[in-house]
């Protein structure tokens, strides 16, 4: 067997594994997609998919369609849980692990109502940011060159494993070959959030902040931090004493290279206090904040 004849014995082998925990998310306007989390019904989809108005339906198969709830949806990531009324569904593992450029990727949805359709691609890059229509940011995003066209947003985008690395999320229309992914990552923190209260409250810091990659030379010992851009006036932040241009290189002993590891931190901490590993020019500090419930 050459290795081109095992690399498609593979894939293929992989689709025919993942594709029965694809599901279409359809509503009045259309249609999106979603991976089966748990046997018991919950599945995770894009929240714009949950808003088209109307009730949604969740095809588990060309025949087999279920009325589904929603459980909860986070604009912040695009993210929501609908619910049906199912057991021994089989389901898709979420991936914890960060992901590297050049790898084979594997998408499945239900791109123009064409049921658990499958392209191949790579990461093309990490930690992208994109804007949504209503104005908002989505961050922290995989792009991927595997074809993703309306329809895909929901379903999953799939390591060489098998495991779920990203929620495709978003395309360019005119561009060709790049879509992009919620990071797995993030989908898993944020999905258990809403399986458990509906929604992710994220408290304040008071800061405008981005990821940043690190020069080796830097002395940081890590590959990305956060970067302050500013600090807002009589904040948690300020009276903390963070100031602009600190970097940030962990929260409560974990590292965070993303935005999203901070909120990560932030919302699944019981603690009431958030220490900060900080490095303002050579000097490296631990900063104590305590940060407050946003206003509803």
């Amino acid at each position: 067997m050459t290795a081109l004849q095992a690399f498609s014995a593979d894939v293929a082998a992989l689709v025919a594994r993942a594709a029965p925990a694809v599901v279409g998310v359809e509503h009045r306007r259309g249609q999106g997609s979603g991976v089966v989390l748990a046997q018991d019904g919950y599945v995770l989809t894009n929240a714009h998919v949950t808003r088209a108005g109307g009730p949604l339906r969740v095809r588990i198969s060309g025949s087999r369609v279920l009325a589904g709830t929603v459980v909860g949806r986070d604009d912040r990531t695009d993210l929501a849980v609908v619910r049906v009324d199912a057991r021994d569904l089989p389901v898709l593992a979420l991936s914890e692990r960060r992901l590297q450029v050049g790898e084979t990727v594997i998408a499945i949805g239900n791109p123009l109502g064409f049921e658990r359709s499958v392209t191949v691609g790579v990461v093309s890059a990490l930690y992208r940011n994109l804007p949504t229509p209503e104005g908002a940011m989505l961050e922290g995003l995989v792009q991927t060159d595997a074809s993703i066209n309306p329809g895909n947003s929901g379903g999953p985008l799939l390591d060489a494993a098998g495991e779920v690395v990203g929620v495709n999320t978003a395309m360019i229309p005119w561009a060709r070959g790049i879509g992009f992914a919620v990071p797995a990552r993030t989908a898993s923190w944020v999905a258990s959030v809403l399986i458990r209260d509906g929604e992710v409250r994220r408290p304040l810091l008071g800061i405008a902040a981005r990821g940043e990659d690190l020069d080796p030379a830097h002395g940081a010992g890590l590959v990305r931090g956060i970067r302050v851009i500013e600090v807002v006036e009589a904040s948690p932040a300020q009276a903390a004493g963070l100031q602009p241009g600190d970097l940030l290189l962990a929260a409560n002993g974990s590292p965070v290279q993303t935005l999203d590891d901070l909120q990560r931190v932030m919302v699944l901490s019981s603690a009431k206090e958030l220490r900060l590993d900080v490095l303002r020019g050579a000097a490296r500090s631990t900063l104590t904040i305590a940060p407050r419930a946003r206003a509803a």
